[in-house]
């Protein structure tokens, strides 16, 4: 996973910063300092381990709160001398109850919005029994064209009457139909974000 021996453990005597991330949400959670003793233990049973640099010991987050912070990767930087922590939360990460530390709320980050379309690509490759997306591909293209619209009236509609949670259950519904067409049309989700971006920098 990681060669121990490559990392600077002497810029802070004997420590290296250690940033937590949802590896899910992409949202840091936590910093932390880690010696290597701590790293080991990380490594050895997946879950992550700090240095207390006020009780100089090593402690497990999550040991009394039984919100642990399961180990999914860890990458270095650039000058070994810093870690990033890819981790799968049991629960909230800060002791006030927070999701993360650093007041950011879990509903922040669309990263599933990536693995919906991710989803979605794999469901065209293999077609999976059971799946309604296998049967919308099965269907063709036109019919992938004619739910999407369906869909986009059906937001619109909901729009009108004013209801919240009409809104956020259709709107969901038609992103949802929204990747499916662009899976057919073979268009990524990246490039709409890259021309989302160019007409803002106009």
């Amino acid at each position: 996973m990681i060669d121990l021996s490559k990392l600077n453990f002497e810029k802070l005597n004997g420590l290296i910063p250690a940033v937590v991330v949802d590896y899910k949400t992409d949202i840091v959670l936590m910093l932390g300092f880690m010696n290597k003793e701590s790293l080991e233990k990380t490594i050895e049973t997946n879950l992550v381990t700090f240095y207390s640099r006020t009780r100089k010991e090593l402690w497990t987050k999550g040991e009394t709160s039984g919100n642990y912070l399961r180990l999914i990767e860890i990458k270095p930087d650039c000058d070994n001398d810093s870690l990033l922590i890819y981790a799968e939360p049991d629960g909230n990460t800060c002791h006030t109850g927070n999701y993360s530390c650093f007041n950011i709320d879990k509903g922040e980050s669309i990263k599933f919005l990536q693995q919906l379309a991710e989803l979605i690509k794999e469901r065209k490759r293999n077609l999976p029994e059971n799946s309604y997306t296998t049967k919308l591909f099965k269907e063709g293209e036109n019919r992938i064209i004619q739910k999407f619209g369906e869909e986009s009236v059906e937001t619109m509609i909901a729009a009108k009457n004013n209801n919240r949670e009409e809104i956020i259950n259709e709107v969901s519904d038609l992103i949802y139909h929204l990747f499916v067409l662009l899976e057919e049309k073979e268009i990524k989700l990246s490039e709409i974000s890259a021309n989302l971006e160019k007409r803002h920098r106009k």
